[in-house]
């Protein structure tokens, strides 16, 4: 696979002047994205990823709280209603809004998503126990990615 280098540079600043935290763009069956967070992706079809680290002596590891296709399809899964980077907590010295185990009522802030400089509270839709967190807190989010889990 060739990489247009000039064409992820483009992307990184169009990113930079509009707010963005990732931009994608394809034609015919390849599929090029940057997105900014944790590193950059390059994907060259929606199978194969190319992933670089923000600190390249950090060794690559998976992430151990992806959705499960349990949580998916729970019907007490929160989902991002958006793209953009998550935060568990109010400011980086306060505590998270919640951890597993904690009951929340419907209403209760769970989490917060930034997006083009603008921070969304995601709030509890139904009462009940937080059971699973499958989140890091800064992690960036797509559309519809399962967050939290609460019975």
């Amino acid at each position: 696979m060739k990489i247009d280098s000039k064409a992820i540079r483009e992307l990184a600043e169009l990113l930079d002047d509009t707010g963005l935290n990732e931009v994608e763009i394809s034609e015919g069956d390849k599929t090029l994205r940057v997105s900014k967070g944790n590193g950059t992706v390059i994907s060259a079809s929606p199978m194969q990823a190319l992933s670089m680290p923000s600190d390249p002596a950090e060794p690559q590891q998976a992430n151990m709280n992806a959705p499960s296709s349990v949580a998916s399809s729970h019907p007490g899964a929160v989902t991002s209603p958006m793209v953009g980077t998550l935060y568990l907590k109010p400011d980086p010295n306060s505590p998270d809004f919640v951890k597993k185990g904690d009951r929340v009522n419907a209403g209760d802030t769970l989490l917060i998503i930034e997006a083009m400089k603008v921070m969304n509270p995601i709030k509890a839709e139904k009462s009940g126990t937080i059971t699973q967190i499958l989140v890091d807190n800064g992690q960036p989010v797509e559309f519809g990615d399962v967050m939290m889990v609460i019975e």
